[in-house]
């Protein structure tokens, strides 16, 4: 037997330690090199470490959950000539655990015939699915995928898990009837979930941030009557290979132009200097739901870019961060956030400044209300915008002075397209 001991690496970034999410292999499993064996979650982003040579697995360090340092043993191998090898077949076959699947040699997932051959690529697919898929039982290789260059999505996973038949374990637990449920409930029925991985992270650092920073929250009307009257018509009229415009590029082309003038809301806070650090760069935060948590891509240099341009890089760093394609550099560096609840924004809201920047703007549902105009009443389209600034450093007149001049860029759209 050769044992070969594999550390968890340096990851980058100044990490020292990773958090255990989920391990795709276990004690007695056979790995081949670049197969990923377990995803740890750092404080940047979730990461899928793979095996660096093929083996046996021996042990593993760690459950989901755990914190292992840098440098630390993640896992042991058996690389051997036999490693990887089955013992000679006795001459009677050892018969399968109680509860365990027959050998997926003898035949594919579903029943239909031998397990094709595992590929020699690494499976496209996002960490919530493998997690997913290997809580099930079921063998990605065999999963047909729909997604770009045959990458494996969620509706691929349901659907062959429904082919399996109802003898698979299900990617759900089933529902229970009404007798069961209202049974479950008299008992007091509870269900525990481990806090890991990503929501870990965005539990800590929401609490980081409101024990921290004293939000000053803002809100103001606007009435976008103009703003959309302008969207439909470039919506009418998209560019090659464009999508169609959201308020949110809006928003963000006029927050560039109104930063310059107030360049105390595009800082971070480096509490350990205890300095303020203004950015001439304007580096936009997206918040972003996803099916593993809320994420904030960033658009880099947003104050380089034009409106259809910001609408393409928004979208893109939106999906790439839904996909788990999002890279470090675009999960980090924003300088400043804009947020959004689409259709479920309500009338108005407190988001949670992004630590370590010092302002946060959200958007909340467009309504059409009764106005007030020239003396007579009309009906116009109004949105609030709800945004929380660092009241350590952004003064309140700071704050509603720049909210001011964002709410008169978007009332008057032309004017975010006038330099000067």
């Amino acid at each position: 037997m050769s044992r070969y001991v594999f550390k968890l690496p340096d990851l980058g970034e100044g990490t020292v330690q990773a958090e255990i999410v989920g391990w795709r292999v276990k004690p007695g499993d056979t790995v081949t090199e670049d197969e990923v064996i377990v995803e740890v979650m750092t404080e940047k982003a979730a990461v899928e470490v793979p095996a660096p040579v093929s083996g046996r697995v021996l042990s593993t360090t760690g459950q989901p959950g755990d914190m292992v340092p840098v440098g630390a043993e993640l896992i042991v191998l058996d690389t051997g000539a036999s490693a990887g090898t089955p013992a000679a077949p006795a001459a009677e076959p050892a018969a399968p655990a109680a509860g365990q699947p027959p050998p997926q040699a003898a035949r594919s997932a579903n029943g239909a015939g031998p397990a094709r051959a595992a590929s020699p690529g690494r499976i496209a697919t996002s960490p919530a699915i493998r997690r997913r898929a290997h809580e099930a039982g079921i063998d990605l290789q065999q999963v047909p995928g729909s997604g770009p260059n045959g990458r494996i999505v969620t509706a691929d996973l349901e659907a062959f898990a429904a082919r399996r038949g109802p003898e698979s374990t299900p990617l759900r637990a089933p529902a229970r009837t009404a007798g069961a449920g209202a049974s479950a409930r008299a008992a007091g029925a509870t269900e525990e979930i481990k806090v890991i991985g990503l929501r870990r992270v965005i539990a800590q650092r929401l609490s980081e941030s409101k024990r921290t920073i004293p939000h000053f929250a803002y809100v103001e009307e606007l009435d976008i009557t103009e703003l959309e009257s302008l969207r439909r018509h470039l919506n009418r009229k998209p560019l090659a290979g464009e999508g169609s415009l959201t308020y949110l590029p809006f928003l963000a082309l006029a927050l560039v132009r109104v930063l310059r003038d107030f360049p105390q809301c595009n800082a971070h806070y480096d509490a350990e200097r205890g300095v303020i650090v203004r950015h001439a760069a304007v580096h936009l935060g997206v918040a972003t739901q996803t099916p593993d948590g809320l994420k904030v891509p960033v658009v880099h240099n947003a104050q380089d870019l034009g409106l259809w341009q910001l609408a393409a890089q928004m979208r893109r760093v939106a999906e790439a961060a839904r996909s788990n394609k999002a890279t470090r550099e675009e999960l980090s560096g924003s300088t400043i956030t804009i947020t959004s609840l689409g259709k479920l924004g309500g009338i108005a809201s407190t988001p949670i400044i992004n630590a370590p920047e010092v302002a946060i703007i959200g958007v909340n549902r467009a309504v059409e209300r009764p106005l007030v105009i020239g003396g007579a009443i009309a009906v116009r389209l109004t949105m609030n915008l709800s945004s929380s600034f660092d009241h350590r450093f952004v003064d309140g007149y700071d704050a509603a002075a720049m909210i001011q001049a964002l709410k008169e860029c978007l009332e008057h759209p032309a004017t975010i397209f006038i330099d000067g």
